[in-house]
């Protein structure tokens, strides 16, 4: 099964060609007289040239305004300094140079410096070639370069465009970037294997670009990737943070489901999304087969597609369509669809647990997050993504009808109390309830799809949807969805002074859930009836300002009162 069905590749324009904006036009012009400048006050020469993404992209027609500018024979910090000077001097707001020192697990092997001019944010570095040893990603020696040694060292070929500033010219010095960029190839510059053992990371970076604009793989450069000498390789000498930072890019990108197709393709999964053996988290259980993770992105990338969406890939199988409810949550969110593609991509780890260091149970998703990713609350990765899978065990029953002990009779209040639940409804983690019922959805049919074949049950899979769509429906009809998304009515603060407590305590919690309760329950109730309902419950004794304590947990907290007051004493 080739990745590739799953991609389409960007429109390639033709004349392939750099059209400078005024602004650009102007910066190329101020950059050439810095270096006469140079040259005639200090005699230094220097040559100054665009290099890698914002020629790559100007080809393609798309604009950016980041601009990498590689020196010849001249470091960063000193020729930013006086270029700062320079167009201080034609009257252009500046601002001072910052120096970013090297950081080669960041994979910045130079000092840079940083600065913006025009509302063009510009970093300077010298043109440098590279020299590695057989067990380290950082190299050895750095040195000044040709154009042509700089464009070697590069990722692929792509990237390793210049644009020279002096003659307005697009400069392919490995004699293969602007090819490849028609025919749409990723090829790396030098032999693939030399390439990705001097840095791993670039494996991964070809699965971003490849996924990002729809272009193949050179069978040399997959073969390569697929090899487990640089898979180990990838797995151990690159940061977590790195790769976490590589995998965001991919799921906010053009094409997350072609990433993920690929790191399946290239067998990639486990150099990415395990947790590192030296990590001190454990799991309960081997990780389910990551066929599972394609599964999860496929059917994903199925549901949300629909005629007038801006998904331009082929869908790989045709499911019936779900309730536009169960969407709504992408437009609401833009952080939503990149959430959900890497929690589809950690499926495996659905149903495994781990323990941390005070032995406390965790979700293993949370363990990859944290460890093998090195993912925050960015996008509520860190704490979203748990809460999808926990919202999806949460939502299985109830969806089909299966809803155990039915302490609450009302159909409205007990639907409306569960899509309250903090894991499937709570905008604090970017947690809203129809993604979770759409992840839920997701996370039932992925039993029904064959990889191996790229099947799945269409019959068994249009009656889950059917029972989708139909508890969505009800939730439509009982009036739910402003109700689960608005406030309660009555917060913490008005329980207090409603009930007359000296102070708040663990006692809100359950008198707040007893509020949302008659609130859903009373969908035209206003704020006061609901203060007279509270008074009620608690003059009944249903309702109290007293935390309830476990009569084990009240002995140890008597004992360590105790012991606070003998050490008092």
């Amino acid at each position: 099964m080739s990745a590739r069905k799953y991609s389409t590749r960007i429109r390639i324009p033709e004349p392939m060609e750099v059209r400078l904006t005024e602004t650009e036009e102007q910066l190329c012009t101020l950059l050439d007289e810095c270096t006469h400048r140079l040259k005639e006050d200090q005699g230094v020469h220097t040559a100054c040239r665009i290099a890698g993404g914002w020629v790559r992209d100007k080809l393609l027609g798309s604009d950016s305004n980041d601009i990498d500018v590689a020196l010849e024979d001249m470091m960063g910090v000193p020729f930013a300094e006086s270029f700062v000077s320079h167009c201080a001097k034609k009257k252009l707001a500046t601002k001072q140079v910052a120096r970013i020192e090297s950081n080669p697990d960041q994979s910045k092997h130079l000092e840079t410096a940083r600065t913006t001019i025009l509302g063009i944010e510009l970093d300077f570095v010298n043109l440098r070639s590279e020299e590695y040893t057989a067990n380290s990603r950082i190299p050895t020696q750095v040195a000044f370069g040709t154009p042509l040694q700089d464009a070697l060292r590069r990722d692929i070929t792509i990237n390793a465009l210049f644009y020279n500033v002096h003659t307005r010219e697009v400069e392919d010095h490995t004699e293969k970037g602007l090819e490849d960029l028609r025919t749409g190839t990723i090829r790396t510059p030098l032999a693939p294997r030399e390439t990705f053992l001097d840095d791993p990371l670039r494996v991964i970076r070809c699965v971003r670009f490849a996924s990002r604009f729809g272009f193949d793989l050179v069978l040399e450069l997959a073969n390569a990737a697929r090899d487990p000498e640089i898979q180990e390789a990838l797995a151990s000498k690159i940061s977590r943070e790195r790769v976490g930072e590589e995998l965001d890019k991919m799921m906010k990108g053009r094409d997350p489901l072609g990433a993920i197709a690929l790191i399946h393709d290239l067998s990639l999964y486990s150099s990415i999304f395990d947790v590192p053996t030296s990590s001190p988290i454990k799991l309960s259980a081997p990780l389910a087969s990551e066929n599972t993770a394609l599964a999860a992105a496929l059917i994903l990338h199925s549901l949300l597609r629909d005629d007038s969406s801006a998904l331009s890939q082929p869908s790989a199988i045709q499911l019936a369509p779900v309730h536009p409810l169960l969407l709504s949550g992408l437009s609401a969110d833009s952080t939503t669809r990149q959430r959900l593609f890497l929690a589809c991509a950690l499926t495996p780890y659905r149903g495994v647990t781990c323990l941390d260091a005070k032995q406390k149970e965790h979700a293993g998703v949370s363990a990859a997050l944290r460890e093998a990713l090195k993912l925050g609350v960015q996008n509520h990765y860190s704490d979203g993504i748990p809460a999808l899978f926990s919202a999806s065990d949460l939502l299985h029953g109830p969806v089909l009808g299966e809803w155990g002990e039915r302490h609450v009779e009302s159909e409205r209040v007990r639907t409306g109390l569960l899509l309250r639940e903090k894991a499937v409804h709570n905008p604090i983690t970017g947690s809203m309830w129809a993604t979770s019922l759409l992840f839920s959805l997701v996370q039932h049919l992925v039993p029904l799809y064959d990889v191996a074949n790229d099947r799945i049950d269409e019959e068994a899979a249009g009656l889950l949807i059917r029972a989708y769509n139909t508890f969505t429906s009800r939730v439509d009809e009982l009036g739910l969805q402003s109700m689960v998304e608005a406030r309660p009515i009555l917060d913490g603060r008005d329980i207090v002074r409603v009930l007359g407590a000296s102070s708040p305590g663990a006692w809100v919690g359950p008198v707040l859930s007893r509020v949302i309760e008659w609130q859903l329950d009373h969908p035209a109730g206003s704020k006061e009836e609901c203060e007279t309902w509270l008074l009620s419950e608690h003059a009944a004794g249903r309702v109290s300002t007293q935390a309830s304590i476990p009569a084990g947990k009240r002995k140890e907290n008597s004992a360590a009162g105790a012991t606070k007051k003998v050490k008092k004493a």
